[in-house]
């Protein structure tokens, strides 16, 4: 599975932002989908997972009530919908995909090569 992320840029805080995530390939539903995100000098942290059907979420607790995730299968594609961003949500956000559903790394063994998120005040 290749990944590709989109949808980045700069943001001021109380924005919103929508990143994409394409896949390759035909088995995208056989996948848990998540986003994860690294801002400088920290490590690469969860953010979200929908799991393969789409039917079950899970959110970090700073991202709880902001930032939605959701999938469609058909266009191979999960998107993340960021609301009321706030100046902590600047990083680099990775999608990734993996056979099991769950917030640790180790579950996903496909990673997009990031996209870059500015909130500014």
């Amino acid at each position: 599975v290749q990944l590709q992320a989109s949808g980045g840029g700069l943001a001021q805080a109380g924005g919103s932002l929508r990143l994409s995530c394409a896949a390759s390939g035909r088995t995208f539903s056989r996948y848990a989908m998540s986003w994860f995100r690294q801002a400088p000098g920290k490590e690469r942290s969860f953010v979200t997972a929908i799991s393969m059907s789409g039917t079950e979420l899970i959110y970090a607790d700073s991202v709880k009530g902001r930032f939605t995730i959701s999938r469609d299968n058909a266009k191979n594609t999960v998107y993340l919908q960021m609301n009321s961003l706030k100046l902590e949500d600047t990083a680099v956000y990775y999608c990734a995909a993996g056979l099991t559903f769950g917030v640790e790394k180790w579950r996903y063994a496909y990673w997009g090569q990031g996209t870059q998120v500015t909130v500014s005040s």
